[in-house]
């Protein structure tokens, strides 16, 4: 039987796996039901599914040191990045005008994945908190909504605002990226329910032994 200890660990190797190449992939814009989105839209809204369930299971606590955890992530990445831009390429490198006009824009895209990430996680920690203790602990799909819908609306207008203004139109990209979110946390709250239910029990077999 996997331990507490080590499901927590997975959660939170999901979401800096998701948070960290978010930032790279919101490089590429998709279409989604003709809806304009940065492509690491799915993978951002995976950090959300994972702050609930560790906000659920862990409490507030492990939620916010998964979220701090994120930032050190995207630091580490961004500084990464500048390194490689920096090196000097080898003479049979034949890629580097390709290579530095995605991860040099990737740049300015984690300083707003940056400010965007610590308003709108910390925001979805607090809330989703918030509205616990209005529900009593009950109605874990109201406060998974609730918290998720204004957080990521926070989220998707201060990232597209900051990475793409003056680059591309913000405020269909700004619309799109959070119709998308909101429609994924609405699907994604009865997996929620399922890893908490899960979680939970795993939990409780444990302290058991």
């Amino acid at each position: 039987m996997v331990s507490n200890n080590h499901w927590y660990t997975l959660w939170v190797s999901l979401f800096v796996g998701c948070i960290t190449i978010s930032s790279i992939l919101a490089n590429k814009i998709i279409t989604i039901m003709g809806v304009f989105v940065p492509a690491g839209v799915i993978a951002y809204s995976i950090t959300f599914i994972a702050t609930d369930v560790i906000s659920e299971v862990w409490g507030k606590e492990r939620a916010q040191e998964t979220v701090f955890g994120g930032f050190i992530a995207l630091i580490a990445v961004f500084v990464l990045i500048q390194i490689s831009l920096m090196w000097p390429k080898a003479s049979f490198w034949n890629n580097d005008d390709a290579f530095a006009s995605i991860l040099g824009s990737t740049s300015r895209i984690i300083i707003a994945s940056f400010i965007a990430y610590l308003v709108s996680q910390m925001h979805d920690v607090w809330a989703f908190h918030f509205w616990k203790r209005v529900t009593n602990s009950r109605h874990l799909w109201l406060r998974n909504n609730l918290s998720t819908a204004v957080s990521q609306f926070l989220d998707s207008f201060i990232f597209i605002t900051i990475a793409f203004y003056g680059v591309l139109p913000v405020w269909p990209l700004i619309y799109g990226q959070w119709l998308i979110k909101f429609m994924i946390a609405i699907m994604d709250t009865p997996i929620i329910y399922g890893f908490v239910f899960f979680m939970q029990r795993n939990m409780q077999r444990e302290a058991a032994i």
